[in-house]
């Protein structure tokens, strides 16, 4: 007796390296497992971490068999529910996050996914805004509530307040009650201004460091010689997350500032408090650009030359 394996599109790694090593290809569609929710896509959001996990940059953390779906961020609507699951139900719209370094991720016309990384969908953002907003969302809110405990009154410095990440972090911290200052490239200076930033630095002809003083908490997206130059805006016992750099001790004890290495973890009730604040008109996800399936290797090409605004995204289903 034969079994009939159902097939899907898929954009996916066929080996590492540049724009070439992705292709969009029939793959098997995946069966949930214990504990996972089967998704049809609808779209996929594309980060930073898909140009690392194509370059093979990522490969201490996981080892890809090869092709292997790729892709994070999804809004799609619940197919089928793996064993063990609730509070799920087949045709509900929901968004959340796929296994990135499973093999079996987003850029796809399904993809599973475990049920702690999933939650309804915002009501108030159709699926390719929606799809923007799971890494981001809850990179931010990890942050700025929980790592930072952020307050009224206080003042924060967002590196990259043009990005996916600062382009919500920015929204999120005014909403808390904050003064924002934010650094961006000239020709994002309106943009982040508008997203409720009291200050915006041109990180290309400014240096925030000679700038800015006294801060409460910097969270950084970028690492580099800017997480290097962030320690001296703090004031003693502020905080400095990043989630691009590790801690050097020596300036931590110098400046006695707080630190967090930060590693995102999406789960049902960080995306169940970004839904509320995007229903509520407190967030607004920002799409720069929009590719379809057959588009994925330029999508991810795209983040990677780092010209976006907002989040990109690739629409599987309209």
């Amino acid at each position: 007796m034969y079994s009939i394996v159902m097939v899907m599109k898929a954009a996916q790694l066929i080996k590492y390296g540049g724009q070439d090593a992705i292709q969009t290809q029939e793959a098997p569609r995946p069966v949930p497992a214990e504990g996972e929710v089967l998704i049809e896509v609808h779209a996929a959001g594309v980060n930073p971490f898909d140009v690392k996990v194509r370059e093979g940059k990522v490969r201490g953390m996981a080892e890809l068999d090869l092709p292997a779906t790729l892709g994070g961020d999804f809004a799609g609507v619940v197919s089928e529910l793996g064993r063990g699951v609730s509070g799920f139900e087949p045709g509900q719209a929901v968004y959340g996050q796929a296994g990135a370094l499973s093999g079996r991720g987003s850029f796809a016309e399904f993809t599973p996914v475990k049920a702690e990384q999933l939650a309804p969908k915002p009501n108030a953002v159709d699926f390719v805004e929606a799809a923007g907003l799971p890494l981001v969302g809850s990179s931010a809110y990890q942050a700025l509530v929980d790592h930072m405990d952020l307050q009224a009154g206080q003042k924060i410095l967002i590196h990259g307040g043009a990005g996916g990440i600062g382009s919500i972090a920015v929204q999120l911290a005014k909403h808390l009650g904050a003064y924002v200052a934010a650094t961006a490239g000239a020709d994002d200076v309106d943009f982040v201004k508008n997203l409720g930033a009291d200050e915006v630095v041109d990180y290309r002809s400014q240096d925030f460091s000679e700038l800015i003083h006294g801060y409460d908490a910097v969270y950084d997206t970028v690492g580099g010689e800017t997480n290097r130059r962030s320690y001296a805006v703090l004031r003693p016992g502020g905080a400095l997350v990043s989630m691009a750099a590790k801690p050097d001790e020596e300036l931590v004890k110098k400046y006695g500032i707080k630190y967090v290495s930060q590693f995102t973890r999406t789960t049902t009730e960080r995306l169940g408090k970004v839904a509320e604040l995007v229903d509520s008109g407190t967030l607004k996800p920002y799409v720069d650009k929009v590719f379809v399936l057959e588009q994925a290797a330029e999508a991810v090409e795209y983040i990677k030359s780092g010209h976006h605004r907002g989040k990109v995204i690739i629409e599987i289903k309209k």
